[in-house]
């Protein structure tokens, strides 16, 4: 069988770069430090489980690939230029063949469980996503058994209600898609408390 990856998403938490939204709640530095110890916590986590490689997808480049934040023993991927769409289609486009899932590091809700329920959904589809409350999604997947189309994930317009349904029309038509259970985003501090009184 082809080996699973696991590709995690993350920015070097430097205040200001990273949860802006969440930073004009509660500060930058604030919402910095609570990235920093959410992407942590999960690529920790993640990294650990023998299902699956763990591969940190790093920006910026330089700066990703020499940061002494993330554990040393992860293999890390230049995310690259592009929006989001560009970014995370070249990850599709660049590993050798097997199943690839695609995560960001600022959901707290995601589980090793469902990480294997995404791929073992692509064991009958040819992707699979985790839609967000938000109309976004926290993870998409490809089984990469067909060509990784052209025009994916091009035209998305990105942090909107309208994310997940772009990426879906950029799909070939007669591609089988799975999706899992929806999470929460945390982008605002309302976000973040909700979160905290959820107990997730």
């Amino acid at each position: 069988m082809p080996p699973r990856r696991l590709v995690i998403f993350v920015k070097e938490p430097v205040a200001g770069r990273v949860k802006t939204r969440l930073g004009r709640d509660m500060g930058m530095a604030a919402s910095a430090r609570w990235f920093r110890h959410q992407a942590l916590r999960l690529v920790r986590r993640m990294g650990r489980d023998a299902r699956w490689q763990t591969v940190l997808a790093v920006s910026p480049d330089r700066a990703g690939l020499e940061s002494r934040v993330w554990p040393a023993a992860l293999a890390r991927w230049p995310q690259g230029r592009g929006d989001l769409g560009a970014r995370m289609g070249g990850v599709f486009r660049a590993f050798p063949p097997g199943p690839v899932v695609i995560v960001g590091a600022d959901i707290p809700g995601i589980t090793p469980a469902l990480i294997e329920r995404a791929f073992r959904a692509l064991g009958g589809h040819d992707a699979v996503f985790g839609p967000a409350e938000d109309g976004g999604y926290w993870l998409v997947g490809m089984k990469r058994a067909r060509p990784v189309p052209p025009g994916f994930m091009r035209g998305v317009r990105w942090s909107t209600d309208h994310a997940l349904a772009d990426t879906l029309a950029t799909l070939p038509s007669g591609w089988r898609v799975a999706r899992l259970d929806p999470l929460p985003d945390i982008d605002t501090l309302a976000d973040l408390r909700a979160h905290e009184r959820a107990g997730r």
